[in-house]
């Protein structure tokens, strides 16, 4: 198989706290209001992206996975996962705060859901003043404690609140609480998974069904890991036209390149696909001499198969995700 570098074609997730960014930023088209996600690459069933171009144009990543395997997602990633394709990416734009949630590990999920769990990163890619993350707690506080802060609606007091500004990224394990909010527009990397607990949400009413939405407090109790950390927010280098650490984990390796120039990739030594977000600016990746362009909010996806490319940018920033 001749492949080459795999756009697909997003879904847009009306969110009770979605607004327009993903349209005026990222220049998503689409009809509906209150649109917080673009779900770029999901294998989530019924839910699942398809090639946008090409010769494999209407596939999903299960029909690749199944035709091409190893070829496709690496042969490691293959071994593991079978047909499974172990990452969702986003793009999410808050317009009002996120529930205050939390999600359960590989172990809970399989045992509770039959669901991968759902380890997950945020970067930020613009923000409104003042505009804030919620992530963990920022007083040592136990299981009856955080139970009397639910029934007192005081929960917000003692979780750690982080003004933010583009460029801010955070790991969010599973067991850790977080929310996005209001005014935030984020990339999301996380494992394959739709598996949320919902613990407050504002008292708020969705306008779609005239109704509060459920909450998880019971399910959520057991998952949440109530230890307070000194910083939540990860640390990087920014060295130009490299890959730079931002997030490795044993769920998924995101680095970030800041191009300004042509640079040369060899994926020769990772057995995996590669997906580059591109958080800023617009880049030409150059394979087999063919160009293919990938501006602000979109993602592309390299098959395991493809070693080498070429990176051509003025002023782009990628996120470079891989297994």
């Amino acid at each position: 198989m001749n492949f080459y570098p795999l756009k697909f074609t997003p879904l847009y997730k009306y969110r009770i706290w979605g607004g327009e960014k993903l349209k005026t930023e990222l220049n998503k088209e689409y009809t509906e209001e209150n649109i917080g996600e673009s779900w770029e690459i999901s294998d989530v069933s019924g839910d699942e992206t398809l090639v946008a171009d090409g010769n494999l144009v209407g596939k999903s990543l299960r029909d690749l996975t199944n035709e091409f395997k190893g070829d496709f997602v690496g042969n490691n990633v293959y071994e593991k996962f079978g047909e499974e394709f172990p990452l969702l990416i986003k793009f999410i734009d808050a317009k009002t705060p996120l529930s205050i949630q939390v999600h359960p590990s590989n172990e809970i999920a399989k045992e509770r859901h039959n669901s991968f769990g759902k380890n997950e990163m945020w970067y930020v890619m613009q923000a409104d003043e003042e505009a804030e993350l919620i992530v963990g707690f920022d007083k040592e506080i136990n299981k009856d404690e955080y139970k009397e802060h639910l029934k007192n609606n005081t929960i917000l007091d003692v979780m750690h609140h982080e003004n933010v500004n583009k460029g801010d990224t955070f790991y969010i394990p599973t067991g850790r609480v977080h929310a996005i909010g209001a005014g935030v527009l984020l990339a999301e990397i996380q494992q394959t998974s739709d598996i949320t607990y919902r613990i407050y949400d504002y008292d708020r009413v969705d306008a779609k069904t005239g109704k509060k939405r459920d909450l998880h407090n019971e399910q959520a109790i057991d998952v949440i890991d109530y230890q307070v950390h000194d910083s939540y927010k990860t640390s990087y280098e920014l060295d130009k036209n490299k890959s730079n650490k931002l997030v490795h984990s044993p769920y998924f390796t995101t680095n970030i390149l800041d191009v300004d120039s042509k640079i040369e990739k060899d994926y020769s030594a990772i057995d995996s696909f590669i997906i580059f977000m591109c958080v800023e600016g617009n880049a030409t990746i150059h394979h087999e001499n063919k160009t293919y362009s990938i501006n602000c909010g979109e993602t592309i996806l390299l098959p395991a198969a493809i070693n080498s490319i070429n990176i051509e940018a003025s002023n782009a920033k990628l996120l470079e995700v891989y297994y």
